[in-house]
């Protein structure tokens, strides 16, 4: 059954209540040499919140503070019922040690001038935006619980982080009353799928709601890339635009080419395009809240917000399945090894935990 925008999700073991597809802001603003003025700013957001969508996710450095201050100005006359997601911890001023990291200073810091440029009193959902492992859990943990007390923050949520680290802090939070961890934000598409391993299984258990940024794996499942970029991407050369920096990234490879070819066949057997097709496979993870999508243009958003009315057949899940596969690793390939069937459960059938 097609999905829509007001179908809304509850987020891990919270009550709050987001869209199955996020609207990522990182496209607010062009100081990055490519982006959304705030002009076509303005119709990505109208016309995603038109629909019903209700989670837009944001960071502190998005567009050097552009895309809070955008989303910010045309969030004012609809606060309370939008859903704002921002983050911490990447280096706000070059050349200062403590303006970025997950301490408390820099924790503080992030948030007085995120909450000065969305221009509000409190922030929906803020993340740790990326694990430094050198601040301890407790610290972390502790000043994101103050904001929460203190009301700057409703809940708070963990990105590009190990799964040990958020099971760790997830645990300590729970037995220290602390606010526990409510969403887990990762990479995860058909050409990224090691979160399949540990991330994912672990955010189910725990109560994360999973939320993938890169569904598109810089594009390349869009079909905007062919066997010359993968030359373009060897060679190292870059000028500064989208396409430099994503194949910088290394995702355009013989592999993650391939992958899309398959992509493109679903897509055409469904009347939809590819990158419609890839964003509808992130949310058939039983472990996925939302997915996040990005657009410059209200023509992209448009297409983007087409997956949520595709419908696959089961063959066609097989073979993206299959064609973008990944190895399990240990000790997953072992525990789902016809062996370790054999000597834990023999012949029996054990229906797994609903």
């Amino acid at each position: 059954m097609a999905l829509t925008l007001d179908a809304y999700r509850l987020l891990g073991r919270s009550g709050l209540r987001v869209s199955p597809l996020a609207l990522g802001t990182a496209t607010f603003g062009t100081e990055w040499g490519w982006g959304a003025g705030r002009d076509e700013a303005r119709k990505l957001f109208d016309h995603y919140v038109g629909l019903g969508g209700n989670l837009l996710d944001t960071a502190d450095t998005y567009t050097d503070g552009s895309s809070e201050r955008l989303l910010g100005e045309f969030a004012r006359e609809e606060r309370e019922r939008l859903v704002l997601a921002t983050k911490y911890s990447t280096l706000r001023r070059p050349g200062d040690p403590n303006s970025g990291g997950g301490h408390r200073k820099a924790l503080f810091g992030s948030v007085e001038g995120s909450l000065r440029r969305l221009a509000t009193d409190y922030i929906d959902l803020l993340y740790l935006h990326v694990w430094d492992f050198r601040t301890p859990v407790e610290e972390i943990l502790r000043g994101l619980d103050d904001l929460v007390r203190q009301g700057k923050v409703l809940y708070v949520a963990i990105s590009n982080t190990p799964a040990w680290q958020v099971a760790r802090m997830q645990a300590i939070a729970d037995l220290r009353g602390w606010s526990p961890l409510v969403a887990l934000q990762l990479e995860y598409s058909l050409i990224e799928r090691t979160a399949e391993r540990d991330l994912i299984p672990m955010a189910r258990e725990l109560g994360l709601g999973v939320v993938p940024y890169s569904p598109l794996g810089g594009g390349v499942l869009s079909g905007k890339y062919g066997r010359d970029d993968v030359t373009a991407a060897s060679d190292g050369t870059g000028d500064g635009t989208r396409r430099s920096f994503n194949l910088a990234l290394g995702t355009v490879t013989e592999r993650n080419l391939a992958v899309a070819g398959v992509v493109r066949e679903v897509a055409a057997e469904l009347g939809r395009t590819p990158a419609q097709v890839a964003l509808a496979w992130t949310l058939r993870n039983r472990g996925v809240t939302t997915t996040l999508i990005g657009a410059r243009t209200p023509a992209q958003l448009q297409e983007n917000l087409g997956a949520l009315e595709v419908e696959f057949t089961a063959a066609q899940l097989a073979r993206l399945d299959a064609a973008s596969a990944i190895e399990l690793g240990q000790p997953h390939a072992l525990l789902a090894s016809d062996h370790i069937r054999r000597v834990t459960t023999g012949g029996l059938r054990i229906e797994p935990r609903r």
